[in-house]
C-alpha cells in the first residue's frame, strides 16, 4: 500500500492522557486525526472547545468514543494508554482490526502473563514468557503484524509548548519506521529509527524506576553529584535487566535509553520523578498515587522487575532497594545508605 494513499485516511490515537493529546497534536500538523477517549466529557471538550486538560488541540483533531469507527476509518493507529489497561483495550479493538493495520504504541509498561489464578506474589520465579511488552500484547490479541513502538525523552508538556524534542520509532519492519517518521517528523520534532523493538520498549519501561529514585534524591536535597551517580548506575542496571529480556545494549545507550533516562530523572514534569520526590518528603505511596491524575508506570514496574532480577539472577540494587522502600516500609534515608555502601568496584562491565 503506497504511503500517499494511506495518508488520505485519518491517523488514529487511542488515549486522551497528556501524551496521547501531545501525539495527536503532532500528527495533526500534517494529517487528520481521530482520537479515541473513553470519557464522553473529554470527547465533547475536544470537539467543541478544542481543548482538554489545559492542552489546546489542533483543528485537525476530532475525538470519538467508538473503537469500531476508529479501526474502520484509520489504518495507522497509535495506542497511548497505561499498561494496566492495554490488554483489555486490545481485546476490545482486535475484532475490528485487519492485517493491513499498523499499530505504533507509546505505552511504557509491562504486562504479566501468569498462569490462571496466579498473582505476582504467588510466583516463586518468573520466566520470559510470563512478561509481555506491549508489542507482544498486540501480537497476542490481534492479527496485526506491522507493529512499532514510540519511545524517547518526550515530556508531554514541553511538546505541547512547541519546544524542540525527538523520539525513536522502533519496529522489525522498515516500513513501520518510515511511516512513523513521515507522520511525526517536523521542524521541531526529530524521529529516529531502530530495529530493536524489544530493546526500545524496555528502555521506556526501565527508566521509570531510576526516575523515581532520582525524584527521591531531589526531595532529600542530596545534590547533583548524587544524581549523576544514580543515573550512571541506573543505566547499567537498565542494561542488565533489558538484555535479560531480549533487548540490545546499543538501544540503551541511545536516545530512548540514556536520553529518556536523563529527561525523566531530572524533570519535575515527570510523573515518576514526582512520586519519588513526594515519597522522600514523607508522603504515603497510596495517597500520592490517589491524587495523581495520570499513572506513574514506575511503581508497578518496580514490582515486576524485582521479581525478574531475582528470577534471572541479575544484579539490580536500585530496583531492589526501591522495592523495599515502596512495599517493605524502609525509609529513604536507609535506602540511600544501602546504595552508597553497595559493594561494586567496576564502573562499566557490560560492553
Amino acid at each position: 500500500m503506497a504511503l500517499k494513499n494511506m495518508f488520505r485516511k485519518p491517523i488514529g490515537v487511542i488515549g486522551a492522557g497528556s501524551f496521547g493529546l501531545a501525539v495527536a497534536n503532532l500528527l495533526a500538523e500534517n494529517n487528520k486525526v481521530l482520537i479515541y477517549a473513553r470519557n464522553i466529557e473529554v470527547v465533547d471538550a475536544i470537539n467543541t472547545a478544542k481543548s482538554w486538560n489545559k492542552y489546546k488541540m489542533h483543528d485537525n483533531v476530532h475525538a470519538i468514543n467508538d473503537m469500531q469507527q476508529l479501526a474502520e476509518k484509520c489504518e495507522v493507529i497509535f495506542p497511548v494508554i497505561p499498561s494496566a489497561n492495554f490488554r483489555e483495550m486490545m481485546q476490545t479493538l482486535s475484532p475490528f482490526l485487519h492485517p493491513y493495520h499498523i499499530l505504533i504504541h507509546a505505552t511504557k509498561g509491562l504486562d504479566l502473563n501468569l498462569p490462571k489464578g496466579k498473582t505476582l506474589v504467588d510466583m516463586e520465579t518468573l520466566e520470559r514468557h510470563h512478561i509481555k511488552t506491549m508489542s507482544e500484547v498486540i501480537m497476542d490479541e490481534s492479527m496485526v503484524v506491522r507493529i512499532g513502538c514510540l519511545a524517547g525523552p518526550n515530556l508531554a508538556r514541553e511538546i505541547a509548548q512547541g519546544l524542540p524534542a525527538a523520539t525513536v520509532i522502533a519496529s522489525h519492519f522498515n516500513e513501520v519506521i518510515q511511516i512513523g517518521q513521515q507522520l511525526l517528523r517536523s521542524d521541531r520534532f526529530q524521529v529516529y529509527g531502530n530495529p530493536d523493538l524489544t530493546g526500545i520498549e524496555l528502555c521506556g519501561v526501565l527508566k521509570n524506576i531510576i526516575a523515581i529514585a532520582s525524584g527521591a534524591l531531589s526531595g532529600m536535597e542530596l545534590g547533583e553529584n548524587a544524581r549523576a551517580l544514580l543515573i550512571s548506575r541506573g543505566m547499567v542496571e537498565m542494561i542488565y535487566l533489558g538484555r535479560a529480556m531480549g533487548g540490545k545494549t546499543e538501544s540503551f545507550i541511545g536516545l530512548a535509553g540514556i536520553g529518556d533516562l536523563v529527561a525523566t530523572s531530572t524533570s519535575t514534569l515527570s510523573r515518576n520523578f514526582t512520586v519519588g520526590n513526594r515519597l522522600a518528603k514523607g508522603e504515603n505511596l497510596d495517597s500520592i498515587l490517589g491524587d495523581m491524575q495520570e499513572v506513574a508506570e514506575g511503581v508497578n514496574t518496580i514490582r515486576i522487575c524485582k521479581k525478574i532480577a531475582d528470577s534471572f539472577k541479575i544484579r539490580a540494587p536500585i530496583t531492589e532497594i526501591l522495592h523495599r522502600v515502596l512495599f517493605e516500609k524502609i525509609t529513604m534515608e536507609e535506602a540511600v545508605q544501602y546504595l552508597m555502601k553497595y559493594p561494586l568496584n567496576v564502573d562499566v562491565d557490560f560492553m
